[in-house]
């Protein structure tokens, strides 16, 4: 069998992106995130509104961080 290291790479990326938002509202184990963006998630798990949080696969995968968002230019 020949080895592909291109499969092989393709093999280290997780298929579900990690994704990272808002809390603006949740209800029966439901929470709607809005991404940076603008754009809003249905994601299933325990979260509060106001809550920064991790989704991945539609799941929360938990709490993130609050930091402050700075972009530059080149």
């Amino acid at each position: 069998m020949l080895h592909n290291p291109y499969r092989a790479f393709l093999a280290l990326i997780p298929a579900d992106r990690l994704l990272v938002g808002d809390v603006v509202a949740a209800a029966g184990g439901v929470a709607t995130v809005q991404l940076p963006g603008g754009g809003l998630l249905q994601a299933r798990g325990e979260a509060t509104a106001g809550q920064r949080v991790f989704v991945q696969g539609g799941v929360i995968q938990g709490t993130a961080p609050t930091l402050a968002y700075a972009e530059g230019e080149a």
